[in-house]
């Protein structure tokens, strides 16, 4: 019996022995995955760098180890990343051309419209480019119009019909299960609310939507009129007809393709311009391998700290409007700070990709560019949208770099709080009393509506946010609080209209926002560095564990058709009472 005791003690030892040593080689596997990934790539003479616009954009790509174990990788595309492929490419001698493939691209105007002045950029350096698909979408196409040669598959199709703005509202949705949201704003022209309280546009939110669709399609027509030599007249008499429908024939005779080709064609095609012969490989480096590519770092540091999504106080699961990525308040300001302090860096540019959010996360993020003005240089790059409290938090920089196409200003605060006493207490069948030592105890419950009181003290909460946002605004552009109040009112702007009256003071990108923070350093030569690191393999995979519970499924079954509304005010109610914000996103597919 002994015997047989020692026996298995010894297989259990062997068994947690082996555990352990498996274990470490997993770790060691996933490290030399992860580091393969990452390794310096060496570019091969006589190659092509392959662009593939297919997925999401977003700011960064990111890494994703747990896509990497299991295979599923994310869709994204990230900007830094293909703008630093792109500009590495221009200057390696061994990348002779670009092949452009199209997909389908969900990105917004100005992202785009910074990859096509990058294309540009780099056909400076004489090297060709060149794009394919089989069906164009309309972002992919104005990309993809830069190209010396655009091809398309012969069955393909070529999206081209305009822009245009649907907005949802949800009030008579809402208004179905017994609720209802109030609201309280500062500014005519500050929609956000709109979705909750109207069942249609109102008349300054129009005259707004309809300048800057206008102006997005304008930029979008002008480029693509000049590559391709077409009348912009052409342009939007093609959309007009919806084109994208017709024979692809008649692709070629609108000059808006080259040659309707298939994908062995295309192949001989870049070939040709390789010089390689019919039986040779084509060498080629995608925008992944282009980003490993060894960069000399002569100079000093200019730091590129990106800074995207929604505005937070801290950081949830869940945000209203975009759940991937979020500009937590706390963390962003103890970056920043450690920035400030970091004696390498010389100059500062802060990329904001942001449609607002809390108003007092706001304000501690514009406090802490303030304090890091005060020792170098600040430079706020604005994206796809820096407006509400993207605005808020960058107007006291240094110098504001926009795209033509970005949309900011929206200076405008409202307050929003659900009210659904009815749903709770008549469709749900939940009773409430009540007990309360002062008169506004109880502000803010679900078994009544807000009472006239209670909406007076919070409009005068809201309006002295807002008049403390005016502020930051006239000191930080250098303006009166009656020219601010001017180009207020929670007006959205296009980045080339906010230049006029002096929101911004450039229009361009991230590379204008570089060489003017390295300017106002009064650096010579330099190079960047992007903040914040990316989350280490630990940080992804503990995070990635954080999912669901059983509990959203049980909460499903319990309210049945009231889930959905008890769900959106559950977002609504997690958002702060007062916000800056957007009430949308714009993408161009």
């Amino acid at each position: 019996m002994k015997d047989f005791f020692k026996y298995v003690a010894a297989t259990i030892v062997g068994l947690i022995v082996f555990g352990i040593i498996m274990t470490f080689f997993g770790v060691l596997s996933i490290v030399g995955m992860i580091s393969s990934g990452q390794a310096t790539t060496n570019v091969s003479k006589n190659s092509v760098m392959v662009l593939k616009l297919d997925g999401i954009m977003e700011e960064q790509a990111g890494s994703n180890i747990l896509g990497t174990l299991t295979g599923e990788q994310s869709s994204a595309l990230g900007l830094q990343e293909i703008l630093s492929a792109i500009k590495k490419a221009k200057t390696n001698e061994n990348i002779k051309g670009i092949y452009i493939e199209g997909g389908v691209l969900a990105s917004s105007p100005a992202s785009l419209q910074e990859i096509r002045n990058a294309l540009l950029d780099f056909k400076k350096s004489g090297k060709w480019i060149v794009a394919y698909a089989d069906i164009y979408t309309q972002g992919t196409y104005y990309i993809a119009s830069v190209a010396d040669k655009v091809w398309m598959n012969p069955s393909g199709q070529l999206d081209w019909h305009g822009m245009g703005a649907n907005p949802m509202y949800v009030k008579d949705l809402l208004k179905k299960f017994g609720v209802k949201v109030q609201t309280i704003k500062v500014g005519k022209y500050k929609s956000a609310t709109e979705m909750f309280t109207e069942d249609k546009m109102s008349e300054a939110n129009r005259e707004q939507t309809t300048a800057y669709v206008t102006g997005i399609w304008q930029n979008i027509c002008k480029g693509v009129s000049e590559s391709r030599k077409i009348s912009i007249d052409s342009l939007n008499a093609y959309a007009d007809r919806l084109i994208t429908f017709e024979d692809s024939k008649n692709f070629l005779k609108y000059k808006m393709v080259d040659a309707l080709l298939y994908t062995d064609q295309v192949k001989a095609e870049v070939k040709k311009l390789l010089e390689l012969k019919e039986d040779e490989s084509i060498n080629q480096v995608d925008v992944e391998a282009m980003t490993n590519v060894k960069e000399e770092t002569k100079g000093e540091e200019i730091a590129v700290y990106y800074a995207y999504g929604d505005i937070v106080d801290s950081p949830s699961p869940q945000s209203m409007l975009s759940e991937s990525h979020q500009i937590v308040a706390k963390d962003v300001c103890a970056d920043l700070e450690k920035l400030m302090n970091n004696e390498d860096v010389k100059a500062v540019v802060i990329r904001v990709n942001s449609p607002g959010g809390s108003a007092y996360a706001s304000e501690q993020l514009w406090r802490q560019i303030d304090l890091l003005k005060q020792k170098k240089p600040v430079v706020i790059s604005m994206g796809d949208y820096a407006a509400s409290g993207g605005y808020y938090m960058s107007c006291n920089a240094n110098w504001i770099v926009a795209e033509p196409t970005t949309i900011t200003g929206s200076i405008g605060i409202f307050g929003m709080i659900p009210d659904a006493s009815e749903l709770i207490t008549q469709k749900l069948g939940v009773k409430f009393d009540e007990v309360k030592t002062n008169r506004n105890t109880t502000l803010g419950t679900f078994s009544r509506p807000m009472n006239a009181e209670e909406i007076g003290y919070i409009s005068n909460y809201v309006e002295r946010g807002y008049n403390l946002f005016r502020k930051r605004v006239a000191d930080g552009r250098k303006m009166t609080i009656q020219q601010v109040e001017e180009v207020a009112q929670g007006h959205v702007f296009l980045g080339q209209d906010a230049l006029k009256i002096k929101l911004v003071d450039e229009l361009g990108g991230l590379d204008k926002a570089v060489a003017k923070a390295a300017q106002l350093a009064k650096v010579n030569e330099y190079y960047t560095a992007s903040y914040p690191a990316s989350p280490d393999i630990i940080e992804q995979l503990l995070s990635a564990t954080k999912g669901g519970t059983y509990l959203d499924d049980q909460a499903r079954l319990a309210l049945g058709e009231f889930y959905e509304p008890v769900m959106l005010l559950k977002r609504v109610n997690r958002m702060d009472m007062v916000q800056a914000r957007l009430p949308f996103f714009l993408n161009i597919k």
